[in-house]
């Protein structure tokens, strides 16, 4: 890792000039960020800032990737690098000695900052994020003056927009959303998909210091310690890129839906941290999954899903973080009070009975990482049955997942999962029984709980909650059309008032 440097200090906004240094955030790490024309030859700086660092409860793994990235990129750039150990971000630029050009963070709060350095004279030009495939100012020429939002369009524009998948005027295959072809549940018997397991990097010199130097950190983290099992600089994403379409985005598809106990990763691409830690651009993956369909190596249903969780929904959740503004975290539609409980912010599996719920909080725990059905299905559906604060439980899936950032989960948990923003982001509240856990789980046939039973001893907290939920939103519900039939089945319940009972007095999940 390149030494770090003290230059002296010098103030003043002054002209930009080509040569000043490009300061680099942990999430700005590839080579479509600092390996550019407009960039070529420039001073790289990154920042190890101990108060960003430490200032929340991170997952220890999320921070070994940060600091593994980091110092990989400084490794790999040599002597081009001035790489700063300090308690603050102010106090590296200040000892830069000059002003850098930065691109634009990915949150408010660092985007407030940066605007503040560059009135100070620290920052002499704010650049636009390279990191995505379609600029804020494109979003906002696309989306107008549109309050409420849906995926669908937007995914139909970038798919027309950047040609993936198109044949003429319309899709390849005659349609924009193959879903209904991805929705299928584990096969019956199997503990795993049977595939090449995914991609993972070797550690080296780097990574051994980063694990050292976290256990005698001071700093409070949650989780616990574990192999690096992601990519953190372009070459790995390059690798896991290759990996994941040569051997599993054909089956990644049909199963996209669906859990195995024993199975944690499924098909799945595990490419979200290096996309979110900027080492691949989106757009790389998305080509790479489309040659992969024209070489006939992957079906097509498989290539048009991982697109549109690429190229739609992740390019979606970053402009919407922007586009419903600072205070989005703090809507509450539905008036969930309800405090996270211990067991949770601590990912204390052991203290949960359900084997679902058990397992997502243990995949947390143990990786950081699990994929979108059992955090929107299992963690997501608990905790808007429960009524958990949906601020606290945006910062807790921020802070303990391995890809979480700013931008990524407003959208995804005040918005998609706890249906908190009055339904800008969906139609409908995102809550399900156990029976949609038992069709596409194979967690249920081992639990205490029964998915069928709603009332006694080994009732199932999925669905006695479903039933409590609708019951506590009756009103909105039974407003919706695409939930109005659920009221009408909870009215028919005879055991209603006894499952309401049992529910507001339950402490066994």
């Amino acid at each position: 890792m390149a030494t770090p440097r003290t230059p002296r200090r010098r103030r003043g906004p002054g002209p930009v000039d080509d040569r000043a240094p490009l300061w680099l955030f942990a999430d700005q790490l590839g080579p479509h960020v600092w390996d550019t024309d407009e960039h070529a030859g420039r001073e790289i700086v990154l920042v190890e800032s101990a108060r960003a660092l430490g200032r929340r409860p991170h997952h220890r793994q999320k921070l070994h990737l940060v600091l593994s990235g980091m110092r990989h990129l400084a490794d790999q750039l040599g002597d081009r690098v001035t790489y700063l150990r300090t308690e603050t971000y102010r106090e590296a630029l200040e000892r830069i000695g000059r002003p850098v050009v930065v691109h634009q963070p990915t949150s408010f709060p660092a985007s407030d900052m940066v605007r503040r350095f560059r009135q100070e004279g620290l920052v002499a030009e704010i650049r636009p994020t390279p990191t995505f495939a379609l600029s804020k100012e494109e979003f906002d020429d696309w989306a107008g003056d549109r309050d409420t939002f849906r995926m669908e369009e937007f995914y139909r524009a970038q798919r027309e927009r950047f040609e993936v998948l198109v044949d003429g005027d319309g899709p390849v295959g005659g349609t924009w959303n193959l879903d209904r072809e991805n929705r299928e549940p584990p096969p019956k018997g199997a503990t795993s998909l049977d595939l090449t397991p995914p991609w993972q990097p070797s550690e080296d010199g780097i990574d051994e210091q980063v694990r050292a130097e976290l256990d005698a950190a001071p700093w409070q983290m949650s989780g616990v310690d574990g192999p690096r099992r992601f990519a953190v600089t372009h070459g790995e994403a390059t690798a896991a890129l290759q990996h994941f379409v040569r051997y599993r985005l054909d089956t990644f598809g049909p199963y996209e839906d669906a859990v195995l106990a024993r199975d944690w990763a499924m098909a799945h691409s595990l490419l979200s941290v290096p996309m979110n830690l900027g080492v691949l651009h989106p757009l790389d993956a998305v080509r790479a999954a489309e040659r992969a369909y024209h070489d006939g190596t992957a079906r097509l249903a498989s290539v048009e899903g991982f697109v549109r969780q690429v190229l739609g929904w992740r390019e979606y959740v970053w402009q919407l973080y922007w586009r419903f503004g600072r205070d989005y975290t703090r809507r509450n539609q539905l008036r969930a009070r309800s405090p996270l409980p211990d067991w949770w912010t601590d990912l204390d599996a052991d203290a949960v009975t359900a084997r679902c719920l058990s397992s997502a909080l243990a995949d947390v725990r143990d990786r950081g990482w699990t994929h979108h059905i059992p955090r929107l299905m299992i963690l997501g559906n608990h905790a808007l049955q429960r009524g958990y604060r949906p601020v606290e439980l945006n910062e807790w899936f921020a802070t303990r997942f391995v890809d979480g950032f700013a931008w990524v989960m407003p959208a995804n948990v005040i918005g998609m999962s706890q249906h908190a923003d009055g339904g800008r982001m969906a139609t409908k509240p995102y809550s399900s029984g156990g029976a949609y856990i038992d069709r596409m789980t194979d967690f249920c046939g081992g639990c205490a709980f029964d998915p069928k039973v709603r009332v006694g001893e080994n009732a199932c907290p999925y669905t006695a909650g479903y039933w409590q939920f609708v019951h506590r939103h009756r009103d909105l519900m039974a407003s919706n059309n695409r939930t109005a039939r659920a009221v009408a089945t909870m009215d028919r319940l005879k055991d209603l008032d006894e499952l309401l009972e049992q529910e507001s007095a339950r402490e066994r999940y």
